[in-house]
């Protein structure tokens, strides 16, 4: 998987270019869509958060688990659905790094959130928590390096 200019990944450039053509709740509705089409927990991973990695930094109960298939990380969130925002974040970081390397995940930049204009929509809380989410996604990826 090749990867844009700014070092995100293909898919998550595209994410990010369609939240750059929203304005205000736009960008809010989107990251709606993006909370709607998080896919359930696979029947392996159903009832056993133990298995899962909790992101401790968000304050939503954020639970994510990778695994590395054929060189491309796959990301798996349990995040509440009354949670849209971070649900939404999550689920487009999954779309966004799908099949990703993991040395490729590791050189996303943390504030790439900017880029998309959430840091206007959103507040500094919410925004702690999308970066939490990634640097842990970072932490899944540099143990999928050294496993």
């Amino acid at each position: 998987m090749s990867e844009a200019t700014n070092g995100l990944p293909p898919r998550l450039e595209e994410i990010v270019e369609d939240f750059n053509l929203c304005e205000g709740q736009e960008k809010l509705e989107l990251l709606l869509e993006f909370a709607e089409s998080l896919p359930p927990l696979p029947d392996w991973l159903q009832g056993k958060r133990d298995a899962m990695d909790h992101v401790h930094e968000c304050m939503t109960p954020v639970f994510v688990h990778a695994e590395q298939q054929e060189g491309g990380l796959h990301y798996y969130f349990d995040v509440p659905k009354e949670s849209t925002t971070v649900r939404g974040y999550a689920a487009l970081l999954r779309e966004g790094v799908e099949g990703a390397s993991p040395e490729t995940v590791l050189r996303i930049p943390p504030d790439f959130y900017t880029q998309m204009g959430l840091h206007r929509v959103l507040t500094p809380q919410r925004l702690n928590g999308i970066g939490a989410i990634l640097a842990h996604m970072k932490r899944l990826a540099v143990r999928e390096l050294h496993s």
